[in-house]
């Protein structure tokens, strides 16, 4: 599979500056491969420098052939399309890569390693990111019964700072000795970090056994960051509950984009509730009337991407101020608080 000296390039048409690019835009933020390009015909010329909050030198080209002039080896599809379904128009692009000798990433639904099996070389490959490779045990609440800290990002909608802020606490622990762990639980973390599992992917008898069977190969982790799926609050979304419930996490943290008041397409009729209602419901159902060891919000992340710096200090100081509870946004302002925050909860 992927060599972390494999040269990679990103597939990302039309899509550079949309949520449907947060499978390019997690790649390009933490995976540690040499990325020598993405495609996007219609920002070609630019700089991923110039285009979005992420520090990384890499050049936007206009095809496929510009990006294995740079050496590019590996193709990753780096576009979360709706349903998790590959656009007919997409192959196009595959097939030339598969035919000039890549090995391809795919972060959707659709499996690609059948249909192109006989027209791999020996040193190709195909990864289906998104394809179970187990199956688990039905959940028990097992990891109730350990005794490290498991941490749970839960989020206001999709697509809100979930896994950027599990993955931003995860680095800042390692990195401070702490001995920890990260559980990814869907395609851009499992992409940059090389395993976790495909949550939307098991079947829904299947998903807390497989949160619990993970989290339980952690326990000799002082810290356990798992990654956050969905939201509680969106009526598409049923990734939440088995996370909560399969994880019994001990700390949770709710990511909220600062500037939505409403949810996301296709659900963005529905207002989100002001966000001490929204912790009030996630503590609630971790809880499970009391059955269940407590959960409690312990921190607030904060997405402040579409405000300037002023407006994103002063709506941090309003949540603060609103729920008594640390907040920040872990990119602009680092995750100093949160990681205090989980320290000093038991």
């Amino acid at each position: 599979m992927l060599s972390k000296l494999s040269k990679v390039a990103i597939y990302m048409e039309g899509h550079l500056f949309t949520d449907y690019g947060k499978m390019g835009h997690g790649v390009l933020r933490y995976l540690p491969n040499p990325i020598v390009a993405v495609i996007d015909s219609q920002n070609s010329g630019k700089n991923i420098n110039d285009c979005l909050p992420i520090e990384i030198d890499v050049p936007v080209v206009n095809h496929l052939d510009v990006a294995i002039s740079l050496g590019a080896k590996v193709l990753i599809l780096g576009i979360a399309s709706s349903g998790g379904k590959i656009p007919k128009s997409w192959f196009q692009v595959i097939d030339r890569a598969v035919t000039k000798g890549l090995s391809i990433i795919n972060g959707l639904h659709d499996e690609l390693k059948i249909k192109y099996k006989n027209k791999l070389s020996s040193n190709q490959w195909i990864w289906d990111v998104r394809i179970p490779q187990f199956i688990p045990k039905i959940a028990a609440a097992r990891a109730s019964q350990l005794t490290n800290k498991r941490i749970l990002c839960i989020g206001t909608d999709m697509a809100c700072g979930k896994m950027t802020t599990g993955l931003e606490l995860f680095k800042w622990a390692k990195k401070n000795k702490i001995k920890s762990s990260f559980i990814a639980t869907g395609q851009i973390g499992i992409t940059v970090t090389g395993k976790g599992i495909p949550l939307d992917a098991y079947k829904v008898d299947h998903a807390c056994g497989a949160v619990e069977e993970m989290v339980l190969k952690e326990s000799k982790q002082d810290w356990v960051f798992i990654e956050g799926q969905g939201s509680l609050l969106h009526p598409g979304s049923s990734a939440t509950l088995p996370l909560i419930r399969g994880s019994c996490a001990t700390h949770l943290i709710l990511c909220h984009r600062a500037s939505m008041t409403h949810l996301g397409s296709p659900a963005e009729h529905i207002k989100i509730p002001d966000l001490k209602t929204v912790i009030e419901l996630n503590e609630n159902v971790a809880n499970a009337c009391g059955i269940l060891p407590k959960s409690k919000v312990v921190g607030i992340s904060l997405n402040t991407v579409d405000l300037s710096f002023k407006e994103a200090e002063k709506l941090i100081n309003f949540w603060e101020d609103q729920t008594n509870l640390p907040v920040t946004d872990v990119i602009r302002f680092g995750s100093e608080k949160l990681i205090t925050a989980i320290k000093y909860f038991n």
